[in-house]
């Protein structure tokens, strides 16, 4: 018998491996085995097993098997094909990022005791006050507790413990350790909640799927504060009752703590959580437990989608329009929510994308019935959506003959009534550190960095100009490196700066800031998260990860510094991210019973995104941003391909990109080829990129197989050189 066997390397050929007659009967397609490639031996994956040689020449043999089983079962490996096809990448790298990055079936994680009470009535035998202490403390419990959670009744909590356990008084239990996400999620007990006609209407539309086991695909689209993550709770128990397993997708763990503890708390040992902060050895062992059954419900980031589920029965993939949700790097530059509804299909269940603000591709599935529309239109509960307040900051300079103010009056007006009242406060600004920039006054010279050729942003805290891309910093220039001259100024606006200010106006308040600087960890966002819950902090201070996802009753109050960032930058979608980030932003005010206002400075408040925003005008500007993409053929009206090409030589990245332009001469009917053009961000981290953009028309190419012939052919005409590298993004979210 003979096999073919993807390795995990940038090359779509398969290798031929004979298979040793001892392992015949236990390799079968989508198993992990060792094999000697070139000098050494690695891992890879079964993709063929067959009787007939078809390699002419000598064929090595298989050395050993990772693993007795498939670690991929039929409906997996189908998604790990199709991925590899699609988004154009080998079938090795592509199980790759499918499978845990070691899958050490072997690992055991650290146990702990655990004991229970298993005799209620042999109090008259106990002795000892440590047996006595401990008897009595487990008699209000009926789950298994920790040994350790007992060193507080007694030190000699294990001896006691096992000398309960000779009486035949209690059973101690060693259960296995995974990391614990707990100090990465907000914890909240379930409580018992009223569902609305709007909630109840669409979980009984979900659970009719659930009953028919058919690839069912729905859209999800409830006002901020509507009660969505109502719906998946109860959708995902009625998934169980039917015995089925369910998959939740969040964009980022670390930045809706209060979901994922949520699912926690009410689903308890059947959920895993899936981070970023687990060893790749403790995830081998929890998809090896998720093989095995242990695990009914996966929350997690983007790579959850992979879970290896028996009984698939429902994906929800909340916030379904953020960009986390698309893979940057390593190949295959994947999204989620495309995966979710492949796998949905694959696996004959119901996919549930989820928001406030539908990405407009969803929108659009939506509009042409390719998704079925389950609409919460009103806050839950006695929530109302706020008051919205668009203040123009060009009038406001006139009156107050100061250009560049970083607050209104009427915001530090709101911002005094609101602290009055002790209720809490949120600021969106978005953009890091105290100062973007560092000019000089004379020449104009602004302090860039070395290797992306960017402004260095001055951080205030550790007093350091620093690279937002490469994470070089360096101390802040006296004076210009350009002129000499010591007239330089640090200009524009950071959260850092944000936070000065107002410590400066409002000297009682609390203020907190949240962003990657002040937060850097998972656990420290959660920490600084609880404080605002706590009311430890008055006002809260972020970037976009304030945004989204947050639920706190006491806010009643957010402002938006500076709605134009990002508004010009040249993407097609830069608007839609812009409308989404201010209109997410808005809904974190007054969720509870109080009243929240919203107030939202521009320099551009006749700009159309920026008045539907601010009216909370969806509708209106989604049909508007339909028209326009349709007439400049964008997503979601044409498939879009983007080639970069890098390479620290800038002469041999533009030689090589017209080359390709070149064999990209005369496309076909439909296809529209933008470029090749420098990036954006020309330079980062040393690299020169430069860039081809391919737009295909789906009126013509219903498929995008046109589109893919055209630009696969036109990268294997072309020898890349060993200094450069190709990057093929299939359905980029950025051209930036």
């Amino acid at each position: 018998m003979f096999a073919d066997i993807s390795f995990p390397i940038s090359s779509f050929q398969v290798f031929s491996y004979e298979i040793p007659p001892s392992l015949i009967n236990d390799i079968h397609v989508g198993s992990i085995v060792n094999a000697p490639f070139s000098t050494r031996n690695i891992q890879g994956i079964v993709v063929d097993k067959y009787e007939e040689k078809k390699y002419v020449g000598n064929i090595k043999e298989i050395d050993s098997l990772v693993d007795g089983r498939p670690v991929i079962d039929k409906s997996l490996w189908k998604l790990t094909k199709w991925m590899s096809s699609y988004y154009n990448t080998p079938i090795g790298l592509t199980a790759k990022t499918v499978l845990p990055s070691k899958l050490i079936t072997t690992y055991t994680p650290p146990s702990k005791n655990f004991v229970q009470l298993t005799d209620k009535s042999l109090s008259c035998d106990i002795k000892g006050s440590a047996q006595k202490k401990i008897y009595e403390y487990l008699q209000h419990h009926n789950e298994p507790l920790p040994v350790s959670d007992l060193k507080n009744l007694t030190p000699s909590a294990l001896s006691a413990c096992i000398a309960l356990q000779t009486k035949g008084a209690v059973k101690l239990i060693k259960k296995p350790v995974v990391p614990n996400p707990y100090n990465l999620l907000m914890l909240n007990r379930d409580r018992k909640i009223i569902l609305t006609n709007d909630q109840q209407k669409a979980i009984k539309q979900i659970n009719n799927s659930l009953k028919k086991d058919k690839f069912d695909p729905f859209l999800l689209h409830g006002v901020t504060g509507s009660g969505k993550t109502e719906v998946f709770i109860e959708s995902v128990k009625n998934a169980i009752k039917f015995g089925k397993s369910a998959i939740v997708l969040l964009p980022e763990i670390s930045i809706t703590p209060q979901i994922a503890g949520r699912f926690k708390s009410v689903f308890g040992d059947k959920v895993a959580v899936w981070h970023s902060k687990l060893t790749q050895s403790s995830r081998g062992w929890i998809w090896k437990k998720i093989c095995e059954g242990d695990y009914k419900i996966i929350v997690g980031a983007r790579s959850a989608i992979f879970s290896p589920l028996k009984n698939l029965g429902l994906i929800i993939v909340d916030e379904e329009q953020e960009n986390a949700f698309k893979q940057s790097a390593p190949d295959p530059k994947y999204h989620a929510r495309e995966v979710a509804l492949m796998r949905g299909k694959i696996n004959d269940c119901a996919v549930i994308l989820s928001s406030a603000t539908p990405s407009i591709e969803s929108y659009y599935n939506y509009k042409n019935k390719k998704l079925k529309y389950l609409e919460l239109p009103k806050r839950f509960g006695s929530a109302k959506l706020p008051k919205i307040h668009l203040i123009d900051m060009i009038e406001e300079s006139k009156k107050t003959e100061e250009f560049g103010a970083i607050f209104s009056r009427f915001l530090l007006e709101k911002i005094d009534d609101r602290l009055k009242k002790n209720e809490q406060i949120i600021l969106l600004h978005n953009r890091r550190g105290f100062a973007p920039v560092l000019r000089c006054n004379d020449c104009g010279d602004i302090i860039l960095c070395p290797h992306c050729k960017l402004s260095l942003t001055y951080h205030k805290t550790d007093k350091k100009m620093k690279c937002h891309f490469c994470n070089h910093n360096e101390n802040p220039k006296d004076k210009c490196f350009k002129c000499d001259s010591t007239n330089i100024q640090l200009g524009g606006t950071g959260t850092q700066k944000i936070e000065s200010e107002l410590k400066n106006i409002f000297h009682k308040a609390s203020i907190g800031r949240l962003d990657l600087d002040s937060a850097p960890t998972a656990s420290k966002i959660t920490k600084t998260l609880e404080k605002f819950s706590n009311k430890e902090i008055d006002i809260l201070i972020g970037t976009q990860m304030i945004a989204k996802g947050l639920d706190f009753s006491n806010a009643t109050l957010v402002g938006i510094t500076n709605a134009d960032t990002g508004l010009f930058l040249p993407d097609f979608r830069s608007g839609e991210k812009t409308f989404q980030l201010i209109y997410q932003a808005a809904g974190r005010a007054g969720r509870g019973e109080k009243k929240g206002e919203v107030v939202i400075q521009s320099y551009n408040s006749e700009n159309q995104i920026i008045q539907h925003a601010s009216n909370l005008d969806l509708r209106t500007y989604y049909e508007q941003c339909l028209i326009e993409r349709e007439e400049l053929n964008y997503p979601p009206f044409s498939w879009l391909v983007r080639i970069e090409i890098k390479g620290k030589d800038r002469e041999k990245v533009l030689k090589t990109i017209n080359k390709l332009r070149a064999k990209l001469f005369n496309p076909p009917k439909g296809i529209e080829i933008l470029g090749p053009a420098p990036c954006y961000r020309e330079r980062l981290k040393d690299y020169y990129r430069m860039q081809i953009v391919i737009k295909s028309n789906k009126a013509t190419d219903k498929s995008g197989l046109v589109l893919k012939k055209l630009y696969k052919k036109a990268t294997n005409d072309i020898n890349f050189s060993n200094s450069l590298k190709l990057n093929i993004d299939v359905n980029p979210v950025s051209l930036l």
